[in-house]
């Protein structure tokens, strides 16, 4: 092969590669400009712009990750909206569920205070403040756990304690409750130690909320509470047999601030579940409540024996 041949292939072949050189910059100059704009684009606030990319591009992986950046935006931008309408939606719950009571409060003390009544009428004016000014407690200290759970604030001690001896301690505190009520109760729980790692005072907090859903809410009159065990789990049951919650409302009735009656004459103020809730999910257990209206209610609840 002469020379000059040999210098002739050379140079074709440096021609091919700055040819194949000049094009990839070309497309690597044209991806850039694309992803200059697809960046002030998003950055003006549309998250819901996407880059396309092909397989071999250089910048492939720069484009997967906008796109990423952009869907993650676009995610926690919903959730923050969502959180935002839920805390609106909250703030008027807990305006309504305050302003109401409060202003009653008011009138009755200011009936008292000006002797408008007076005897046994003052005395029932002096009884419904009671019990108005009980209820606000009740709700103002419900309303600062829950926001202390949904913060994760709230700090649990665990321990190793038998579960049945716990809960004999708590709902032999309702006997006197219940009978005052005229509930016929039935409590099963076994003799034998089931060891597992509560929190006791949370624990105390989920029966005594379940227990009080009972009583202001089923319009019943017979209370069943049974613990059966395992060996990897403890199933604890509560069932009552009044007028029990309706197929539209039972998928909702852990949620904040939710009350099945709508019209807000009950005493409940919509957080009492949902604490349960918090508190099961906190020993990383499950609760669950079945229904059939007019008939019966049943709540579920399981934990795992090693937390």
């Amino acid at each position: 092969m002469s020379i000059n041949l040999f210098l002739l292939i050379m140079f074709c072949i440096a021609l091919l590669v700055i040819l194949f050189l000049f094009t990839k910059l070309r497309r690597v100059r044209g991806q850039l400009s694309i992803i200059e704009e697809a960046l002030e684009d998003i950055k003006s606030g549309n998250l819901n712009r996407r880059m396309l990319t092909k397989k071999n591009d250089m910048t492939r992986k720069i484009c997967y990750g906008i796109n990423e950046i952009a869907m993650n935006s676009q995610t926690q931008l919903i959730r923050q909206k969502q959180s935002e309408q839920a805390y609106k939606r909250l703030m008027t719950s807990i305006s309504h569920d305050v302003k109401t009571p409060l202003a009653s409060l008011v009138g009755y003390l200011e009936a008292i205070e000006c002797k408008i009544v007076a005897g046994e009428e003052k005395d029932e004016y002096v009884h419904v403040a009671f019990e108005k000014a009980h209820y606000l407690k009740h709700f103002v200290e419900n309303l600062f756990e829950w926001v202390k759970l949904d913060s994760g604030e709230q700090i649990f001690h665990f321990e190793a304690l038998d579960l049945n001896e716990a809960s004999r301690d708590i709902v032999a505190d309702w006997i006197s409750v219940l009978e005052s009520g005229n509930f016929e109760y039935e409590f099963d729980i076994p003799e034998t130690e089931y060891l597992m790692r509560i929190d006791v005072n949370a624990y105390s907090r989920i029966l005594n909320n379940l227990l009080q859903n009972v009583l202001i809410h089923s319009k019943g009159n017979k209370v069943i509470f049974r613990i059966s065990e395992n060996d990897r789990q403890a199933r604890i049951t509560l069932a009552d047999n009044g007028k029990g919650i309706s197929p539209d409302h039972l998928p909702h009735i852990f949620e904040r601030m939710y009350q099945c009656d709508q019209s807000r004459s009950a005493n409940g103020n919509g957080l009492g579940l949902s604490i349960v809730k918090e508190l099961v999910a906190a020993h990383k257990g499950t609760i669950a409540a079945d229904s059939t209206p007019d008939k019966e209610t049943i709540f579920t609840i399981l934990l795992p024996k090693s937390l």
